[in-house]
This record gives structure tokens, C-alpha cells and sequence, in this order.
């Protein structure tokens, strides 16, 4: 029977010089505050939108909806949205442009000019939030984002009805607010940067996140999920498969 190999004294003496250098390197990069990328990693938000790998939309579902005809608008809105002609035959007076910020329904709008409500066209309210969780089975990692038409209160959409409303508002939807992470794969690391072009494979210590794997869903710290947003969005136009979700969901 074959007895293993021992090492030799030059073997032991090479295999802690080795340390040595790994250890001095190591401090180097403490004392300089970086760490270099694993080149093995994952990191979050390149792999998100990362066309090659097949992504499958989870759990697209409405949080908060408004859509409504119902709430007051300044009454420079309400001014505004009268036609030239009946802007020539009452034209602004001092009284009413100190009532510019005033918030006011169509009805009072239209009295405080001396017109018949009918003239003004009253906008549709929309504001409306979701989720959704992307995915992928093969990196065992699902991603909870959320979505909305608007970042104000409501966003105003003029149009007949309000089927017509809702697609003129998510024209330009948008990602948002917190994101979750849910990463199972014990085998390669995940990591997230919270800068948006890193140059280099060293980058300050503060900008690194590891994303253990867990069974849970982990929330990413407000830094990383912004720039993870940041992302999303600079390449959604190449990313249909989101676009297509919200949309159906929304109709």
C-alpha cells in the first residue's frame, strides 16, 4: 500500500512563504481600505440584467392603486387645460392668479373663472405600486423589486376613460424604493456594488456587500438597492421581460 507523501522542509518553507505573501497582501489592502472582486462572484446588479441568463418573472401583483377624477388639482392645472379661445374671453385677473397654488375641484375652478364646469377637462389621478419577484433557477436567486407609474403623489393624465389613463401612465414606469434578495447557492458568491461603473477589480471596502446564502429573503442596505434601481433602469429597454409583466398585470 502507497503511504502518502510528507512534505519536505522546502516544501513547508515555500507553502509559508506563500501565507506570508497572502497575509501581507491582505494587510495591504486593509490598511488601504479596498477589496478585490472574487472573479468567480455574482455580482447582483450585472447579473440582473444580464440577457443571457433566463430570468422569469414571479408574483407581478398591485400593492396601491388610485385612478380617480375625484382629487383637487391647483388651479393653475385647472386654467391651464382650457382651450386659447376661452383663455382670451376670461383671462387671467390678479384675484385669480393669488389662487394659482390653491388646490380646487373642477366644480369650484370653473365658478371661480364664471365658466360652465364642462369647459374644463378634469384629469385622471394615477398613481399606482407594485412587486414583483425576478428570478433565476440555475443561480438559485430570486430578487423582489417594487414598480409605479409616478414618484409624486398622483401623476395627471388627460384622456376619455380610464383603461386609456392607466397605459398613458405606464409609458414611463419606474423601479423603486427597497429590494430583497433571496440566494440559496452555498457555491458561488453574491456580491453587490453600490457604485454604478466601478473601473477597477479594487474598490473601497464600504462598496462591497456579500449577500449570504439564506433561505430568507435579506433586504439590501438603501446604498445598494438604489444602485441596483440605478441599473435596472439604465438597461430596462433591453430588458422586456419586466415590461411585459407589469403591463399585463396593470391592464
Amino acid at each position: 500500500m502507497d503511504l502518502p507523501t510528507l512534505p519536505t522542509q522546502t516544501d513547508m518553507d515555500n507553502t509559508a512563504a506563500t501565507l506570508d505573501s497572502k497575509e501581507e497582501h491582505s494587510d495591504i489592502e486593509s490598511e488601504s481600505g479596498t477589496q478585490t472582486i472574487d472573479p468567480n462572484a455574482i455580482i447582483l446588479a450585472e447579473a440582473l440584467t444580464d440577457k443571457a441568463i433566463s430570468w422569469q418573472i414571479h408574483n407581478c401583483k398591485i400593492i396601491k392603486k388610485i385612478v380617480t377624477q375625484d382629487l383637487p388639482l391647483h388651479f393653475l392645472y385647472h386654467y391651464d387645460s382650457l382651450d386659447d379661445a376661452i383663455k382670451q374671453t376670461h383671462p387671467l385677473t390678479p384675484e385669480l392668479l393669488l389662487q394659482f397654488n390653491t388646490p380646487m375641484s373642477a366644480h369650484q375652478a370653473a365658478k371661480l373663472i364664471g365658466i360652465d364646469e364642462e369647459l374644463l377637462t378634469s384629469p385622471w389621478h394615477v398613481k399606482i405600486i407594485g412587486s414583483l419577484v425576478v428570478f433565476s433557477e440555475a443561480l438559485q436567486l430570486a430578487v423582489r423589486l417594487h414598480w409605479t407609474n409616478t414618484g409624486k403623489e398622483t401623476q395627471q393624465i388627460y384622456t376619455k376613460d380610464t383603461a386609456d389613463a392607466i397605459i398613458a401612465a405606464f409609458k414611463d414606469w419606474q423601479f423603486f424604493g427597497r429590494v430583497d434578495v433571496l440566494y440559496k447557492n452555498n457555491k458561488q458568491i453574491l456580491i453587490s456594488i453600490d457604485e454604478q461603473n466601478p473601473n477597477t477589480q479594487a474598490l473601497p471596502a464600504e462598496s462591497l456587500l456579500t449577500i449570504e446564502a439564506s433561505s430568507d429573503y435579506q433586504q439590501l442596505l438603501a446604498t445598494h438597492a438604489l444602485a441596483t434601481i440605478v441599473k435596472l433602469e439604465a438597461d430596462k429597454a433591453d430588458l422586456p421581460w419586466f415590461d411585459k409583466a407589469i403591463l399585463e398585470r396593470i391592464e
